[in-house]
């Protein structure tokens, strides 16, 4: 057994501000209510899940993430929810996530009384074509974050950004900022969010547009950044401030899942 319930006690909302409260049961009505996919036809290699662990400080709600470690053959250096492939020992996405998170930097395992599973969003497509599932949780006990520790080889660093700051860029000011200019935000022209439009062939050539936030770490980009867009946007009840999508891009997982299928397909036909 995973140990997750999706059950959330009426005492899990007690402290929370009024609206990081709203914003938990828009993402738990919306969890409970979504149209969930058949992944049982996908290739069990190609599951992944993520936690998307919410919490509250200074009444907003922020996320948990991660700065993989350079060391790693993939996504070196950028930042991550805590997550990964589904192992054969995972009785579903959820246990995924949460095997991973302790993992990578030892948040407890379910059942736990202060971590609350809401339950999961709409998979995402990623580059290595994995079917990423997010698994949406709210932490009720903070000081559970001072006990986390970054797996060595595989975390370099831990961290949490504003969630709503996924929906409008300049909310994010107040934090302690990467420096402009750095490393960590070499982006001259964007001082707090950057945009780019790409053609991806294995999409049927259609464009898709790459997000990158700027953070108190590395750059919140890619995947993360679609992941946290749509979890800000469900439990805030607004779309972000600014252009989401590219022209053309495919927001649809089905349509996403049916372009790789077509690539492949044609890939096959031509060698």
């Amino acid at each position: 057994m995973s140990g997750h319930t999706l059950a959330l006690p009426e005492s899990a909302l007690e402290g929370l501000s009024d609206k990081s409260k709203s914003c938990i049961l828009n993402l738990e009505k919306y969890c409970v209510e979504a149209d969930h996919p058949d992944l049982s036809h996908y290739p069990q290699t190609k599951l992944a899940g993520v936690l998307v662990l919410l919490y509250e400080q200074d009444g907003e709600l922020r996320v948990l993430l991660t700065t993989r470690s350079k060391q790693l053959r993939t996504h070196a250096g950028q930042t991550a929810l805590p997550g990964g492939k589904k192992d054969v020992g995972d009785v579903d996405l959820i246990a995924t996530a949460y095997r991973e998170a302790h993992e990578e930097v030892s948040l407890p395992l379910p059942p736990h009384a202060a971590i609350h599973t809401l339950g999961t969003l709409a998979p995402v497509i990623s580059l290595h074509r994995l079917l990423v599932t997010p698994v949406v949780a709210l932490l009720t006990q903070p000081s559970l974050l001072t006990s986390l520790k970054a797996h060595e080889g595989e975390v370099s660093h831990i961290f949490s950004h504003p969630l709503e700051a996924l929906l409008d860029p300049e909310l994010v000011r107040k934090e302690k900022l990467v420096e402009w200019g750095s490393e960590d935000w070499p982006y001259a022209q964007s001082e707090l969010h950057n945009t780019s439009d790409n053609v991806i062939e294995m999409l049927g050539g259609t464009t898709y547009r790459m997000h990158r936030f700027r953070s108190s770490a590395s750059p919140v980009k890619g995947l993360t950044s679609d992941i946290l867009i749509k979890t800000a946007d469900i439990a805030y009840g607004r779309p972000p401030n600014y252009e989401r999508y590219a022209p053309g891009q495919l927001m649809l997982i089905k349509d996403v899942v049916h372009a790789l299928q077509n690539h492949e397909s044609s890939t096959v036909r031509s060698q």
